[in-house]
């Protein structure tokens, strides 16, 4: 039973190495494409964490200011209805990119761009769908993790009498 369990140990731990380093350079990639590159980087770097200091250096400050970050962004009901919004906007762009209504040729740095849009179809659509639930949710749980009540809105559990 000892060797089965310490070779399900061995390739559980190579497993998450493995996948950690390939994670780092394929969210590389995504960073400049509609996605979430930066987040595939740190869920390489935190899988590498578990075995690697400088990975786990490399953490424990994003993990301080994305928390904080989360804590700022459901502090008040306007950030949270803005933050909802801003999926409704993925979601939308997603039917935009999927629908390709024809656009007008122009050009940026001399690139052309029309009539139809760049990466036009079903998968930036998808993209755009996953990014909105992966925001919402995101947002979710920020907001019954992180979200304080009112101070008015509490109430006194004792009394002095």
């Amino acid at each position: 039973m000892g060797a089965i369990t310490s070779l399900k140990s061995l390739i559980e731990r190579l497993g998450v190495e493995i996948l950690g380093w390939i994670l780092i350079p394929v969210g590389l990639v995504l960073m400049p494409l509609p996605g979430p590159g930066m987040l595939i980087v740190v869920a390489g770097v935190a899988m590498l964490s578990r075995r690697h200091v400088w990975a786990q250096r490399m953490l424990d400050p994003l993990r301080r200011r994305a928390v904080e970050a989360a804590k700022y962004g459901v502090a008040t009901w306007p950030r949270i209805v803005v933050s909802f919004l801003g999926g409704v906007w993925l979601v939308a762009l997603g039917v935009v990119w999927w629908v390709s209504p024809e656009i007008p040729e122009f050009s940026i740095l001399s690139v052309g761009f029309g009539p139809e849009l760049p990466a036009h179809g079903w998968g930036t659509a998808l993209g755009l769908w996953a990014s909105a639930i992966a925001a919402w949710a995101l947002l979710a749980y920020s907001v019954v993790r992180w979200r304080e009540p009112r101070p008015e809105s509490r109430r006194e559990t004792h009394s002095n009498a």
